[in-house]
């Protein structure tokens, strides 16, 4: 059974066609790209899978469970996880702040015992921590923790967003643009880091990108996207010779 499954997904903004007929099958543990030039449709997907926005047209399922008509939270809790295209940050927390508050989606106490400050709030507040704290080392981002998030380099905070993302356990991980705006320094820590999270949490993801060497190095399969319709999908040495592809997007761009 496929783990995130989109079928015939069409979407409209006021008459504007942004997608048309979009379908997706992501197995479990793979990585899968979209690719296609700005303007494509590619961060509108991507909105509507995660329930920012509602298909027109079409039906979405997380792991069987259909996500059409929830909100973002409730399909966050069910297991999606994704980055932003432009940073969403919090200007007044720290670091670790920042993912803590996504772990207590998954508070195991409640309001009596916070109010009391039971043992079983202060186990699960620690448990907490040290779970915030573990994935701020696997993002290189633990030096940082008091820090206020804002005050982070432009890869650091990429890479905070990142965490904060994975502190909800998510089964599927949606990755929009993850290296814009990086140096070839940054590009090549975060591959290392997406190939340790993809192993070592066991997480399926799927990724838009526009570093095209980037897609090519990570992803198993990858498709493209242009005036909202996916005109390839296939391998990466398949999108890189495909004469539509080419034309519609690569051009002479190096990708090997």
């Amino acid at each position: 059974m496929a783990l995130l499954r989109v079928d015939n997904m069409t979407h409209y903004f006021e008459g504007l066609r942004a997608v048309h007929n979009y379908n997706l099958i992501l197995e479990p543990g793979h990585i899968v790209g979209l690719i296609g030039p700005n303007g494509a449709g590619k961060t509108t997907i991507f909105n509507l899978i995660s329930g920012i926005h509602t298909p027109t047209e079409g039906n979405i399922e997380l792991d069987g469970h259909n996500l059409i008509g929830h909100q973002p939270h409730k399909i966050a809790s069910m297991g999606l996880g994704r980055t932003f295209q432009n940073l969403l940050l919090w200007r007044h927390m720290t670091v670790l702040e920042h993912v803590k508050m996504a772990c207590y989606s998954q508070l195991e106490y409640g309001v009596l015992d916070a109010f009391f400050g039971t043992r079983r709030c202060h186990r699960e507040e620690k448990r907490i921590t040290s779970k915030a704290m573990h994935l701020l080392e696997t993002f290189n981002v633990a030096q940082f923790s008091s820090q206020l998030a804002v005050s982070l380099p432009y890869g650091a905070q990429r890479r905070l967003e990142m965490a904060r993302a994975m502190a909800t356990n998510p089964k599927v991980l949606l990755l929009d643009e993850p290296t814009a705006g990086m140096t070839p320094d940054e590009l090549n820590r975060m591959i290392t880091i997406i190939r340790k999270v993809h192993q070592d949490f066991d997480v399926t993801i799927f990724m838009i990108e526009h570093r095209l060497k980037f897609v090519m190095d990570l992803c198993e399969r990858i498709q493209t996207l242009v005036f909202g319709e996916v005109i390839a999908e296939g391998t990466p040495d398949e999108i890189k010779n495909n004469p539509d592809v080419i034309e519609a997007y690569l051009g002479k761009e190096d990708v090997t």
